[in-house]
């Protein structure tokens, strides 16, 4: 797994709320493929997506999940997840909305659900999705969660992390084995920067106080923490999303940071993922969409 796998969108038109990939060979430099076009169709849903977050299944498959929404129809418009699956990751099949405000009661006026990522949860036997979540009644936006056993279908969100009163989105989980500790990355919206919290347990409760660690000169969202192969160090990158580019970060201990001087994303990407990948997966990716 010495490779690495960007999935992104670019901008905030309908045609640019899209799937697209970039590769590195080192976690630092990234080459976005396909000319920097989509490479996925969208079929369902708004036909839209951002913030996509990729990862390796239990079952030898990969996923993609993301926000369905579409933002020229508003900030609160957004009501569904949207997920696709691969072998390959060169073709991927089976989209599904997953849509929250179906799931009625509680969740029939859900106005966001934002930046979905999902782990495994080896306590449930099932995957964590987890996202930010409002409603019409409730418009400060919590992290909410909830498992699925096939990244189609979601039992009952339950509260993750909310904070009274201060919009909580973006969430990032990370397992410290070192410190046997997961440690949930955050949009801190006092600041528009990245915190962190911490729990023993994936599905919570995470301490109340949080530990603000991003170092970028202007705001920033969207953050995910990778961890650099055959190291023992992890990048967190992060979308700094009002000067149009991406600032990366890195760590050995979760707690101190130094900012990565020597990386480069100039391609115009906007809040996305970051996964290891073979060599084969990466001359495959590269053979296909060139």
């Amino acid at each position: 797994m010495s490779k690495y796998l960007f999935v992104y969108f670019v901008g905030n038109r309908p045609e640019e709320e899209r799937l697209h990939f970039a590769v590195s060979s080192d976690g630092y430099h990234f080459t976005p493929l396909n000319n920097n076009e989509p490479v996925i169709e969208h079929n369902k849903g708004k036909k839209c997506v951002r913030d996509p977050f990729i990862f390796k299944g239990q079952d030898g498959f990969s996923y993609i999940i993301g926000t369905d929404m579409m933002c020229e129809e508003g900030w609160e418009s957004n009501h569904a997840l949207v997920t696709w699956r691969s072998a390959d990751l060169v073709n991927w099949t089976d989209e599904t909305i997953i849509d929250i405000k179906a799931l009625g009661v509680d969740y029939a006026d859900t106005t966001r659900a934002w930046a979905p990522q999902a782990m495994w949860d080896k306590d449930a036997g099932m995957y964590m999705l987890y996202w930010a979540h409002s409603t019409k009644r409730h418009n400060v936006a919590g992290l909410y969660y909830a498992h699925s056993a096939d990244m189609k279908t979601i039992t009952e969100p339950k509260p993750l992390y909310c904070r009274e009163g201060i919009q909580t989105i973006d969430g990032d989980i990370i397992y410290n084995e070192k410190e046997k500790l997961y440690y949930l990355f955050f949009k801190h919206d006092e600041d528009q920067t990245i915190a962190y919290v911490t729990s023993d347990k994936l599905t919570g409760p995470y301490a109340d106080e949080s530990v603000v660690i991003s170092l970028a000169p202007s705001g920033v969202e969207g953050s995910q923490m990778y961890r650099l192969e055959g190291t023992d160090k992890y990048i967190l990158i992060m979308d700094e999303y009002s000067k149009g580019r991406f600032f990366m970060q890195e760590t050995t201990d979760f707690k101190n940071y130094t900012p990565v001087e020597d990386y480069s994303m100039d391609f115009g990407p906007r809040h996305g993922s970051i996964m290891a990948i073979t060599d084969e997966e990466y001359e495959r990716l590269i053979k296909h969409f060139g």
